[in-house]
């Protein structure tokens, strides 16, 4: 069930699972993605290895609030807002919650907020997984196709939409894992029903372009830290996560052959075994 919060002057929409007495697990979703894009079996595997997940609509995305004011941005001003505050927006709703401190878990865009809230809240992180994701926007840029898929026109309606995220898929998923089609047009069909948003999704990359690179913040990171990415990843190729383990001391990486910019189904165990390794340290 959908929860709303007051977090950071904003309101977020979150939903759990799991015993409210395990180890506290806060999933941050990527660019234009909503909470549901964390899928509900890996969240409940999480879950079942003594985790109490949390996982939310950043702002601009799905049920949170969205900064329509603010318009589409042009990429050549000032962002809306930074990373800075969408990391805030987490601490937010940790207050909310309860929680003084957690473990965080980002995948892509996520991964730079969580990366973000232990550079500006270190005292709030307690484990930091980075999935798919990098230190900055000059490290790892994306392939042309890639490029393509992610600076192109929106779709305009729900039936180009599903058409759109096959395509997408397509590009930046996983080539060592045949896409599952029946779940991306579902998910697709979820999100634009929850939440159509283009120019929230344009101010959240506006975010991502302004706010810099995170290695020299990301040396003072002294948490165990996972770091997990795909070497076929055409959307931040691997290189970013290499440098996101090279940025933070003592970080772990595991990269995986055939995994583009997405979580393969068949990755789950290994990841959330090395997730709960890592939680179970502290």
């Amino acid at each position: 069930m959908t929860t709303h919060a007051s977090a950071n002057g904003i309101d977020l929409a979150y939903e759990s699972f799991g015993s409210p007495d395990g180890r506290p697990l806060l999933l941050i979703m990527g660019l234009g993605a909503q909470l549901i894009h964390w899928d509900d079996d890996l969240c409940t595997a999480l879950a079942d290895q003594g985790h109490h997940v949390v996982r939310f609509d950043n702002r601009d995305a799905g049920l949170s609030t969205h900064f329509h004011e603010a318009g589409v941005p042009d990429f050549r001003g000032a962002a809306p807002y930074l990373l800075d505050d969408m990391a805030d927006d987490a601490a937010g709703l940790m207050d909310a919650l309860g929680w003084p401190a957690a473990h965080v878990m980002g995948a892509s865009m996520g991964g730079m907020i969580a990366q973000t809230l232990a550079v500006r809240h270190p005292e709030r992180v307690l484990t930091l997984t980075s999935i798919m994701s990098t230190t900055g926007p000059a490290v790892a840029p994306p392939t042309e196709a890639a490029g393509a898929v992610l600076f192109g026109a929106p779709p305009a309606d729900r039936e180009a939409v599903l058409a759109q995220a096959l395509k997408t898929w397509s590009v930046i998923g996983s080539p060592g894992y045949e896409m599952d089609r029946e779940r991306v047009l579902r998910l697709a069909g979820l999100a634009f029903d929850r939440c159509f948003d283009p120019p929230g999704t344009a101010r959240q990359l506006a975010a991502i372009m302004a706010s810099g690179d995170r290695t020299e913040g990301l040396a003072a990171v002294k948490v165990p830290t996972l770091v997990v990415h795909g070497e076929d990843d055409q959307l931040v190729p691997v290189e970013g996560g290499r440098a996101t383990a090279a940025a933070i001391e003592g970080a772990e990486l595991l990269t995986f052959p055939g995994m583009g910019h997405d979580l393969p189904r068949p990755l789950w165990p290994e990841i959330v075994a090395a997730v709960t390794r890592l939680t179970s340290r502290v």
